[in-house]
């Protein structure tokens, strides 16, 4: 009996590939040394596509699989893959929601508890010995202090969670307010921004939130106020927040993501008031095997019963 045949993207975790190999006819698009002439060739044998952020799903790519039924995506945010395109062949999509919520949530808090107390400043002050020749200076205390949140979806409510423990008042911002939430819906980020002592941002990527953290919202934080963002580099004006930070008018910033990955501004580089980690928010091994066994269970489900176990919104076709 022939076996479901599978198109890998880009690499994956070596479990999941090897998982993927057993499992499926996977071939591998990024082993070819011409992806283009491989699709034209054979790109019509494929049913599914198996794709991450780092590789996406571009209509070109959809075009040259014409018996495409399915893209299951190995992450929560599918901002590179042109679900418009999607929808518009009947192409059904899938990602991995909830199982990364707390990952990314633990982070969000250690981002700004770090970038308001120096953890990482203080420990090189230490590393280069600046302790023999004084004291790490003050910082700010976090416990009761207001925390505006961008986005209050999973994730962002695991944020507020958390947050709760550590005393903080909490707002957010949406399009439109959350139903059963207890915390205060602003409409405008600017004003969220002006109100809290920290911002977190977990919105989703994509045209429609790019550069949702403008210029005009970060001065709106002022020289105490901190920005942490675990969502997409493309949310906020880097540029903008580079030079906020760079000339203090907000007092720092937490940040796991950025408009080019994994190029980071080099202005960040040699400033203390503010933390830079490589994208690792989900990267824990708990998490990401979950992610792995969601992207097996929705292609299992897809050639076995037609459907997705956890299918995202269709988007309107373009």
């Amino acid at each position: 009996m022939s076996r479901h045949r599978v198109l890998q993207a880009g690499r994956l975790m070596p479990e999941l590939e090897a998982s993927l190999a057993e499992q499926f006819d996977c071939h591998a698009l990024w082993n070819e040394k011409d992806p283009r002439r491989f699709l034209a060739e054979q790109g019509a044998g494929f049913q599914a596509l198996v794709t991450t952020s780092k590789n996406g799903a571009d209509a070109a790519l959809m075009d040259a699989m014409p018996n495409l039924k399915a893209i299951t995506h190995f992450g929560v945010g599918y901002d590179t893959v042109d679900a418009a395109a999607a929808a518009k062949r009947g192409i059904a999509l899938s990602n991995t929601p909830d199982v990364l919520n707390d990952c990314v949530a633990d982070v969000a808090m250690g981002l700004l508890i770090d970038a308001a107390r120096g953890l990482s400043a203080s420990d090189r002050f230490v590393r280069r010995g600046d302790w023999l020749k004084g004291q790490f200076p003050l910082t700010t205390r976090v416990s009761g202090k207001k925390l505006g949140i961008a986005g209050l979806g999973r994730i962002g409510q695991a944020i507020a969670k958390r947050a709760q423990g550590f005393d903080m008042h909490i707002r957010y911002h949406s399009r439109k307010p959350v139903a059963n939430v207890a915390f205060t819906h602003e409409p405008s980020l600017a004003a969220l921004a002006r109100w809290c002592d920290f911002l977190v941002v977990i919105v989703s990527g994509g045209p429609a939130t790019r550069h949702l953290v403008s210029a005009e919202v970060i001065e709106a934080l002022g020289p105490q106020g901190y920005l942490v963002n675990v969502s997409r580099g493309s949310v906020v004006d880097e540029a903008a927040l580079v030079d906020a930070l760079v000339h203090r008018r907000i007092a720092g910033a937490g940040l796991d993501v950025f408009e080019d990955e994994p190029r980071v501004p080099q202005a960040l580089l040699a400033l203390d008031n503010v933390v830079l980690l490589p994208h690792l928010a989900s990267g824990t091994r708990e998490t990401r095997k979950a992610m792995a066994d969601l992207v097996l269970a929705n292609l299992h489900s897809w050639f076995d019963h037609g459907r997705l176990v956890t299918p995202v919104p269709a988007a309107p076709p373009a």
